[in-house]
């Protein structure tokens, strides 16, 4: 299962203040910090010219930024904290996270919900659980059941509520089941594929030979949802058949031969590591025929006319 997380913000600013007090031993820094995001609100929440407002955020756009990246961290150790939990296995990924062991002042409140947590953090048992984050958003894939992603689910909407006191509704978090070899992430198709792989070891001095055999991961082009996702876009047939583009006709030749050719790059380039390239080179005829007969149509040619007026190697 793959649960896609939406980061709520913004949070309230005296959270943020209290973060950093794990961080910032310094009492008059703290308040000077607080004071100002005060009179920073208060700035905006009065009625000035933009062009006053525009300066303030331009001049103290990192300090938001270092606000925001320790609102980040926080949850991450967090997660990392219950995560260490609920499994006896270590995780030497992380280990930069547990060498802070002081909580300012909240150490109570996540003490009493660790307790009220330990009953139900035997369902964690995963030990091959995956974290990503990417702009504001957070993907956590996991092998196992639809229960144990509705816990985790159940945990981020209790830790933002209860320990950065802001709500979060649970329609934030989403969880999509997955099939066995393919998953979509972040506008693309994945396949991955185990095959056994022997690997033949010989040592020159002694004059021996060892077999190993080990899994190879190999990553598979997947036509099928290709060729539907280029169908929805209107670059092909149901099929496979090639059509042009006619909301592109209005743009000129550079700009057309330069979007199907960023499509062709990027599709290269995300399935390059795949060991089988035939389905590949027919995602990317399909998409140059696409892009010949977009042209054509554009300046009322056939596509063999046109196709001899420039060189072959289009969209390499």
């Amino acid at each position: 299962y793959l649960s896609d997380i939406l980061i709520p913000h913004p949070i309230h600013m005296e959270i943020l203040v209290q973060i950093l007090q794990s961080r910032v031993q310094d009492a008059s820094s703290l308040h000077f910090l607080r004071l100002f995001l005060h009179q920073y609100h208060n700035w905006n929440s009065l009625i000035t010219p933009k062009k006053s407002i525009s300066v303030i955020s331009k001049e103290n756009k990192r300090l938001f930024w270092f606000l925001y990246n320790s609102y980040i961290s926080e949850c991450e150790f967090l997660l990392v904290f219950l995560r260490k939990q609920s499994s006896y296995l270590p995780l030497t990924s992380s280990g930069v996270f547990f060498e802070r062991t002081y909580y300012y002042g909240k150490i109570q409140r996540i003490v009493v919900w660790q307790n009220f947590f330990q009953k139900t953090l035997w369902v964690f048992k995963d030990p091959f659980m995956h974290y990503v984050r990417y702009q504001g958003k957070v993907v956590l894939g996991s092998k196992g059941t639809h229960f144990l992603m509705k816990k985790w689910k159940f945990y981020f909407v209790n830790l933002w509520q209860y320990y950065f006191h802001f709500w979060s509704q649970p329609c934030r978090i989403h969880i999509n089941p997955l099939s066995n070899y393919s998953f979509y992430f972040l506008g693309y198709f994945s396949n991955v594929l185990k095959n056994p792989l022997s690997v033949r070891n010989q040592m020159l001095e002694n004059s021996f030979l060892t077999d190993t055999f080990t899994k190879k991961f190999d990553t598979l082009v997947p036509v099928i949802p290709l060729i539907s996702s280029l169908s929805k876009a209107k670059f092909c047939t149901v099929s496979g058949h090639p059509i042009s583009k006619p909301i592109w006709t209005d743009l000129s030749d550079c700009d057309i031969i330069n979007r199907f050719g960023r499509i062709c790059r990027n599709l290269s380039h995300y399935h390059s590591g795949s060991s089988k390239k035939q389905s590949l080179y027919r995602i990317k005829y399909i998409l140059r025929l696409s892009c010949a007969r977009t042209l054509a149509r554009k300046h009322k040619s056939t596509v063999r006319t046109f196709m001899q007026r420039v060189s072959s190697g289009l969209l390499e």
